[in-house]
């Protein structure tokens, strides 16, 4: 499960995980650590995503010592409080070493590296204010997106006025919707105990949510 290996020529972009929430609806376990199919969920995605990009961030506002052993660069949000995902976006944007951040939750362990490369293979179409957003087939699925670091500044802007919805976001930018409308079970993500429960137990359904 710790096999990261590169592939030949990844993708020149910076993946994000982002497990900077505070797991509220979890009665406050961090989401990335929590087990399932008897590893981290943290270890799945990396399994998955870090060989087919060329850098990984972790963003983590707890836990770090622990999400640092995994050998990536772990960025804490630089806004206090856990103001949400676009935070997390922010944070990365500062320290991304490419000119695009593939972000995800640190909560989908149904995550594969498809993925990663339908999301990269549109590079070429993007601009420098054209944000890639993965959708479902039913919608947008908007921490699951491809985004060019030359929105930083805007994006710190939208975040000093007090605004913190990632969707009212990008509502001000060019949205490319990519299809996933055949493998929407990628974004299956945990919230709660009984959604882990269920996950854990296919027998039982799958939530979207």
């Amino acid at each position: 499960m710790n096999s990261t290996a590169k592939h030949s020529n990844p993708y020149p972009v910076t993946a994000v995980i982002l497990a900077g929430g505070k797991g509220s609806r979890l009665q406050g376990r961090d989401k990335g650590l929590l087990y399932w199919q008897q590893h981290r969920i943290i270890d799945t995605l990396l399994h998955q995503v870090a060989p087919h990009v060329a850098e990984v961030l972790i963003n983590a506002n707890r836990n770090r010592s622990i999400y640092a052993t995994y050998g990536y660069p772990v960025i804490s949000d630089t806004m206090a409080d856990f103001q949400g995902p676009l935070a997390g976006f922010a944070s990365a944007m500062t320290q991304a070493s490419y000119s695009h951040i593939l972000t995800l939750p640190c909560d989908g362990p149904l995550i594969t590296s498809e993925y990663v490369k339908r999301m990269c293979r549109t590079l070429p179409q993007l601009s420098p204010t054209k944000i890639a957003v993965a959708h479902d087939g039913k919608q947008l699925q908007p921490i699951h997106a491809l985004i060019p670091v030359t929105l930083l500044d805007h994006l710190q802007n939208f975040l000093k006025s007090g605004e913190r919805k990632t969707k009212l976001w990008y509502t001000q930018h060019e949205i490319l919707p990519i299809d996933f409308t055949d493998k929407p079970e990628l974004f299956t993500n945990i919230n709660t105990p009984a959604q882990l429960a269920t996950l854990q137990n296919p027998g039982k359904g799958k939530h979207h949510v």
